[in-house]
């Protein structure tokens, strides 16, 4: 990786979760006082300033980009998952890459908590009755003594974790690598399908936090959905695909699940015809959870950690995938 003793910050024409990137140049500007940091607007101040940028941030880069992006050591990328760049261009170039990891712990986190919360409480059934000004009891659920699992240990699933534990509920942790254990109360590994269906059989709660990989495609099939307890409610934030829609679609059906909430979805953006907006339990929000207003902040702060170690010459950066 070449180096810079003052690298300059190209921010891409990108808007996030319809966060003004304007935003992001000035908190860039305010953590790295010392550098230039330059905003492109238009397709030809993009390119200008990725010829002579050390550091560029944003959602993507092509490969012919990259190829006049002569002084480039790092692309920041403003999203946790990477799997839409061409990594192997990157290397090629001798650039790094690295990504969003940790920004959406507490935001997306909460949005779980608040799903979980939703259902125990049974809130959309309140919903329903305000809207026709409808007095009358419903009955609820208590989180306390439940079984939460959840899918995923990285960022969002150990923030998820943290907020859960003062609500007195057991928790399982299933992972790529469970020898490494967790802050959940056992781990069990997404391969060892005995232990996970077992999992599954046990929890109240099943969260989605991980990636999308092809260990984890339609990894929520209609054997996982007929492996957990009639009361069983899935939260899924982290890829639509790790679901299976049609099986899905069976377990609301059928009654074989409580409900669902869903932040990404298989299609996406859902059609407004598709049959899932037609349940009463199952709660949709259009990939929203990664929004917060403290996006650009926490991002810059990867970014302003990165270039000051690039300016120190070192070789391992915060949050590098290539």
């Amino acid at each position: 990786m070449r180096s810079h003793e003052s690298p300059d910050v190209a921010v891409l024409r990108q808007k996030i979760h319809g966060l003004p990137a304007e935003e992001y140049v000035e908190t860039l500007r305010d953590r790295l006082p010392e550098q230039t940091v330059a905003l492109a607007r238009t397709p030809v101040e993009e390119r200008e300033l990725l010829k002579r940028a050390s550091v560029a941030t944003g959602f993507t880069l092509d490969e012919n980009t990259l190829a006049h992006a002569e002084h480039l050591d790092l692309f920041a990328c403003v999203f946790a998952g990477t799997g839409h760049l061409p990594l192997e261009a990157f290397e090629e170039h001798d650039i790094a890459v690295t990504n969003a990891a940790g920004v959406h712990g507490p935001n997306i986190a909460e949005q779980v908590i608040g799903s979980i919360l939703s259902f125990t409480r049974r809130f959309h059934v309140a919903w329903r009755r305000n809207e026709h000004n409808e007095w009358r009891s419903y009955p609820t659920y208590e989180l306390q003594g439940s079984t939460v699992a959840i899918l995923g240990l990285g960022a969002i699933g150990k923030a998820t974790v943290e907020r859960l534990d003062p609500f007195g509920v057991e928790t399982i942790g299933v992972r790529y690598t469970p020898e490494k254990g967790g802050p959940t109360d056992e781990v069990v590994g997404f391969e060892d399908k005995a232990a996970f269906y077992d999992a599954l059989a046990r929890s109240d709660y099943v969260v989605v936090a991980c990636p999308l990989t092809e260990t984890t495609r339609g990894l929520i099939d209609a054997d996982a959905f007929r492996s957990m307890p009639p009361e069983a409610v899935l939260v899924n934030v982290g890829r639509g695909p790790i679901v299976d829609t049609d099986a899905l679609l069976d377990a609301i059906r059928t009654n074989d699940i409580r409900g669902a909430a869903l932040d990404v979805t298989d299609p996406e953006p859902l059609p407004d015809d598709h049959e899932l907006w037609t349940f009463d339990n199952v709660l949709i929000t259009p990939h929203n959870s990664g929004h917060t207003p403290k996006y650009w902040e926490r991002m810059a702060d990867i970014v302003a950690e990165n270039v000051e170690r690039l300016s120190a010459g070192e070789e391992e950066l915060q949050n590098q995938v290539v």
